[in-house]
């Protein structure tokens, strides 16, 4: 309340947050945890991350033209994150013409004509870039792919391909469908759920309420994260008076394991219910394929090296087990902390051969969650926005909008930012997001960045992206989801899918900040009218009433048939999901597949450490609301390393030195990031963890998940070097990075 009040004022907040997740009101942008069903919602339906999420949405402060005339492009390019989101929202179009210092007020008509100008000058569609962030709505991604398809391209890379395209391209070849199988109701019901590399505390709140209900129906919880995290400790509910003065113990085992060990977890766990034989043997023989050679391989495990992997003992992964042996329903859950390693996708598959093991697909209380970070990160994917969309979508693009739609896969987030680097893509246009903030590699994206001949970004609040641009420079300011939509003249409502593949409707109270603002699905349909003239697709139609656009969606996109009709029901609906449904299983073989996964060890060279980039207590992704982390004690500042009290002694360093961030990748460059505080803290020996975007630096472009090509955020090797320490080596004079230690408006002290 105190952050809402302050940003927003008393009878604003009450108006936003009392609306909040509710049945009329509108979805937070915050994460995708589902919604309870209608009935069951509190008031008071939303977390603390989220109340900031739209307390700075829906701040009363604003960014006007003046705000540029006074900041040059240079200033605002020293800020820190922090700085420029606390700006205020966009009220008007603005442009930095090529040469120009400052951004400067456009109409939207120029902006359009300059943005169709590049595009038609462009050699080829496939030199532009169509980036989208899970803040995007359904019908707003729609009809964005399909701006991209008719202009030409696939080049459609979304925030899904920094997060969960491990768990998508996994899934998809061991359960034939890219999506988690369980709702709401499963994680209620489940006897045992699993919480692996994944914080709900910080990253999803709400989904701690929905623990403590499974808690409370006798579920039991296995934390599996390098760090306890305080909200699996003891869940304290805001909601209930005993929730707030006693708590909820929430995990009933915490395995503390080795970064970059899940895999070798699983896979021993695996082996444990198989020599057991804890499992379903109808289900095995009738739904999977793989299990023969499965057996056969985890028969040969080599525990010394699941040990050496893990960091754990024998004991500690045969007591998780046991508990899985045990349970005759569990849900496993994840996030970042297993999609973004080089072995990923194999982890993931791991994960789902415990699943298969023992029938925990398909039946109630059971099943496989990969929580979603961003709020409509999945519906983007259903909606068409992925560089590799299959074939049946573009036939049926084709078939409802008579042309054709091109086939050739496009750039995903790691290709683009290679493209933009080799010069082989000349416009980015980014659909919400901060992708400059997010990415990995950071030096290696901004000079890629400016390479552009056009940088475009739909955005409600300033950040980093804005100030590393192109030759030239857009800043579309979009409504908010907390605002209303009146375009066309009339109230439009939008749709989101949760990570639980239900879709329901969102509409904001809230007068827009400016009356210069305009819907996402206006700017895109505008943007393609301006381009395409002539285009066969009823753009004008679409922009003007979003009920067209979401009876395009209902005849092209699957599982989707009656799509308006449905989302007017209270709660909306959930989209078809053949494993969850039916237990059919829509992969090569028609069944379920067990993989074997040869063991692997993740070497560290002596006096290195493999780091974890991960989000504090007062961010969502690169949005930073504060400069604290109470969760894990750190106030008023965000340039910290965790490390291990006895990896501090062994270094011959205390807790509060500075140091230097050092990655070592096999090209041979040093990435640094300067003058991180050491914070003495419990972790497996030889792990680190530090906040992003401030380490993302440290990231290669190039190392990147097996299949996924996701960019490896969870297994970074490095060093710490003592502060501002001489350095030389081969790739030193040209390859060191520096996050830009030196800007002063963040403050270094912490408590």
């Amino acid at each position: 309340m105190r952050r809402a009040v302050g940003q927003m004022g008393v009878r604003r907040t009450a108006s936003t947050l009392l609306r909040l997740n509710q049945v009329d009101g509108f979805d937070c942008q915050g994460c995708a945890w589902p919604d309870p069903a209608p009935g069951h919602r509190h008031t008071a339906e939303f977390c603390e991350n989220g109340a900031k999420a739209v307390a700075e949405e829906a701040t009363n402060q604003k960014l006007d033209r003046a705000f540029f005339a006074t900041h040059s492009v240079a200033d605002l390019a020293e800020r820190t994150e922090f700085w420029l989101g606390k700006q205020g929202r966009i009220t008007e179009p603005m442009v930095l013409r090529p040469g120009a210092t400052h951004y400067e007020p456009i109409t939207w008509d120029d902006a359009f004509t300059t943005m169709a100008g590049h595009l038609n000058r462009l050699q080829s569609p496939d030199e532009a870039v169509f980036y989208t962030s899970g803040k995007t709505s359904n019908e707003a991604a729609f009809v964005y792919q399909l701006f991209a398809r008719a202009l030409g391209t696939n080049n459609l890379p979304d925030c899904s391909n920094m997060c969960h395209e491990s768990s998508g391209s996994a899934l998809s070849e061991t359960i034939g469908i890219g999506k988690g199988s369980v709702s709401l109701e499963d994680i209620h019901q489940a006897k045992l759920i699993v919480v692996v590399g994944q914080n709900p505390g910080t990253n999803h709140p709400r989904m701690l309420s929905a623990l403590e209900e499974a808690k409370g129906n006798g579920a039991r919880i296995i934390a599996i994260n390098p760090l306890k995290e305080a909200g699996l400790v003891r869940f304290k509910n805001p909601q209930t008076p005993k929730g707030m003065a006693v708590g909820t113990a929430l995990a009933d085992l915490h395995l503390p394991i080795r970064l970059n060990g899940d895999l070798a977890l699983f896979q021993a766990i695996g082996s444990l219910l198989v020599e057991w034989d804890a499992l379903d043997h109808d289900f095995l023989a009738e739904y999977t394929a793989g299990y023969t050679d499965y057996a056969a391989h985890v028969a040969g495990l080599d525990w010394a090296q699941v040990e050496t992997a893990t960091g754990l003992t024998r004991q500690q992964i045969t007591e998780a087990a046991e508990m899985f042996r045990d349970s005759p329903a569990t849900v496993t859950c994840w996030a970042m902390g297993i999609t973004q390693h080089h072995n990923s996708v194999v982890t993931i598959k791991e994960i789902v051969n415990v699943a298969l093991l023992q029938g925990n697909v398909g039946k109630p209380g059971a099943g496989l969650c990969p929580v979603r970070g961003h709020s409509n990160v999945q519906g983007d994917r259903t909606m068409g926005v992925w560089e590799r969309v299959p074939d049946h979508f573009l036939d049926a693009i084709r078939d409802e909008f008579g042309f054709e739609p091109p086939r050739e896969h496009g750039f995903d987030t790691v290709a683009a930012i290679q493209a933009l680097r080799d010069g082989k893509a000349r416009v980015f246009m980014g659909m919400g997001g901060n992708f400059v903030g997010a990415a990995p590699d950071t030096e290696v994206t901004e000079a890629a960045m400016r390479n552009a001949a056009l940088t475009v970004h739909v955005s409600t609040k300033l950040n980093r992206s804005h100030v590393v641009h192109g030759g030239e420079a857009l800043i579309l300011p979009a409504l908010g989801r907390s605002e209303k939509d009146l375009t066309g003249g009339r109230v439009q409502r939008v749709t989101v899918e949760d990570s639980m593949s239900a879709v329901h409707a969102s509409h904001g109270p809230l007068e827009p900040a400016s009356e210069h603002l305009r819907s996402e699905v206006d700017i895109v349909c505008s943007l393609a009218l301006a381009t395409l003239p002539g285009s066969s697709v009823p753009w004008a139609a679409m922009r003007d009433d979003y009920t067209q656009i979401r009876r395009h969606i209902a005849r092209v996109v699957p599982g989707c048939a009656a799509y308006d009709e449905k989302v007017e029901q209270p709660g909306g609906f959930v989209l078809p999901h053949p494993p969850r449904d039916n237990r059919v299983f829509e992969t090569e073989s028609g069944k379920a597949v067990l993989t074997s996964t040869p063991l692997e060890v993740l070497d560290v060279p002596p006096g290195r450490f493999l780091l974890q980039t991960m989000r504090s207590h007062d961010q969502f992704n690169t949005t930073i609301y504060g400069l604290d982390d109470r969760y894990r004690g750190i106030k008023g500042g965000r340039r910290v390393v965790f490390v291990h009290p006895d990896d501090i002694a062994s270094l011959g360093r205390a807790d509060g030195d500075l140091v230097d961030l050092v990655s070592e990748w096999r090209d041979g460059v040093e990435r640094v990031a300067r003058d991180f505080r050491i914070v003495s803290y419990e972790q497996p020996r030889g792990c680190v963890a530090a906040y992003y975007p401030e380490a993302n630096p440290l990231v290669p472009l190039e190392s990147t998940a097996e299949k996924s090509n996701t960019p490896v955020y969870k297994s970074v090797v490095v060093r710490l070097d003592p502060a501002h320490s001489a350095r030389s080596g081969p790739g030193q004079a040209s390859g060191t990075q520096d996050t830009g230690s030196h800007r002063t408006d963040e403050p270094h002290h912490l408590a």
